[in-house]
């Protein structure tokens, strides 16, 4: 996968925003767009549209992750809202979408897998 970031959804104060822009850092990566969480509202409606343009989704969820094809084997639409919704029924962030990859969470063994 290309190493280039279309967008880059995340939200100030959240640990695992922060470790994803340190991890972003360190690697010289940037995002073309950048998305405040906290100005911006991902619901449902916003995250069908991000999923109309996406051929995978990689979740991250504490110290697990899951990877789905949407295109061989998509997951029921109840199951894939689960890992992408956080508890307000928005979009967790950080999330990021890399050509037709939509990466939500941050998994650092995952991300390293992606952008190596």
């Amino acid at each position: 996968m290309a190493a280039k970031i279309d967008w880059y959804y995340h939200r100030t104060g959240c640990v695992s925003c922060a470790r994803a822009d340190a991890f972003l850092e360190q690697r010289g990566l940037s995002a073309r767009e950048v998305v405040d969480a906290r100005k911006v509202v991902m619901g449902k409606p916003q995250i069908a549209a991000l999923l109309r343009h996406a051929n995978q989704v990689v979740a991250a969820k504490g110290k697990t992750f899951v990877d789905y094809d949407l295109k061989r084997d998509p997951p029921v639409e109840k199951i894939l809202y689960e890992v992408l919704l956080g508890p307000t029924g928005n979009l967790r962030a950080p999330s990021l979408r890399v050509g037709r990859t939509l990466v939500v969470g941050f998994h650092e063994e995952r991300w390293k897998a992606l952008f190596s």
